[in-house]
């Protein structure tokens, strides 16, 4: 199986970057590297890009993909939370952009045996970094009730979160939950037939399981302030998110980058002394051409946000 070559929003993140030829980038999600290829072709020799990700294969998959672009790239095998350690470690302390493409690659998706997809029966696994110890065959089998209902309910954004929760519970007192077949059973069991028209039944549970296992909202909201913070004055940063939760944090720490001010409104002046870091250039977010959604189902609830720094 290889990294498709299919980059969502490729073309309206790269001109949003505003690529300067002798620039540093750093795409914080390599993936197979799609969106680092586009960035790598425009520098010049002075230019360079850091690619960062977790998943070993990806690293792989990338480091061939962006073989031809030879010493202007570094990639690096670990977290997009990581990325100011990661530079000042490379001597780097301020980049020109940085780019993320949030949730998981197709690649992911499309390999059985990483458990990530509900169309293959395979062992619940859906970690994104294979060092970590937490996989979903955990969270099924030791989370409680309470706490599944909790990440079904608030990660999934499924109204069938309690009745999910229970079935689970009770389903593994007769013995362990251990495949997506397995999983799939019993949240179909829990989802009344007449509400089972709209999409495959588990696809809220497994997106729950999955941003559970790799703690993916906490990571992007604890990442945001030094990603804002490594740029250099017109530096920006393009985030490219598939789902409310996610597109939400990015719209509020923009927001508020933008304006931090924390005074009452009735204060005619500002005395809270809190400085904006730039500007917003997407006050609405750009979604997907009709070409690219043609081309590709998968980029349908993309969003792409994009903050400038001043």
């Amino acid at each position: 199986m290889s990294f498709t070559h299919y980059s969502v929003l490729l073309k309206e993140t790269i001109e949003n970057l505003n690529i300067q030829g002798d620039g540093i980038y750093v795409d914080g999600t390599v993936g197979g590297g799609g969106h680092a290829a586009e960035i790598a072709g425009r520098l010049t020799k002075n230019g360079h890009l850091f690619g960062i990700d977790q998943d070993e294969a990806a690293i792989a998959a990338a480091g061939e993909r962006l073989k031809p672009f030879g010493d202007k790239v570094t990639l690096l095998r670990s977290n997009y939370r990581d990325m100011k350690r990661l530079l000042q470690e490379e001597g780097v302390e301020s980049v020109n952009g940085i780019v993320l493409d949030l949730g998981v690659s197709s690649y992911q998706l499309d390999t059985r045996e990483r458990g990530f997809s509900y169309r293959f029966d395979t062992p619940l696994d859906m970690r994104m970094d294979q060092r970590q110890s937490l996989t979903a065959r955990d969270i099924i089998n030791e989370y409680s009730e309470q706490e599944l209902y909790r990440i079904i309910r608030d990660y999934g954004e499924e109204r069938f979160a309690k009745n999910i929760a229970r079935h689970i519970v009770l389903a593994r007192t007769r013995h362990p939950i251990e495949t997506t077949g397995e999983l799939n059973e019993i949240i179909k069991a829990a989802i009344p037939a007449k509400m089972r028209q709209n999409g495959h039944p588990s696809k809220k549970t497994f997106q729950a399981v999955r941003i559970e296992c790799n703690r993916e909202l906490e990571v992007l909201k604890d990442s945001l302030e030094d990603m804002l913070a490594l740029l250099k004055p017109g530096g920006r940063l393009c985030i490219i998110t598939f789902h409310s939760l996610e597109d939400r944090i990015v719209k509020s720490a923009f927001r508020e980058a933008e304006d931090p001010c924390i005074c009452p409104p009735e204060f005619p002046v500002c005395v809270c002394g809190r400085k904006p870091l730039g500007r917003v250039i997407t006050k609405k977010p750009i979604l997907p051409s009709e070409e690219e959604l043609a081309e590709n189902s998968r980029s349908k609830s993309a969003k792409l946000r994009v903050f400038e720094r001043k």
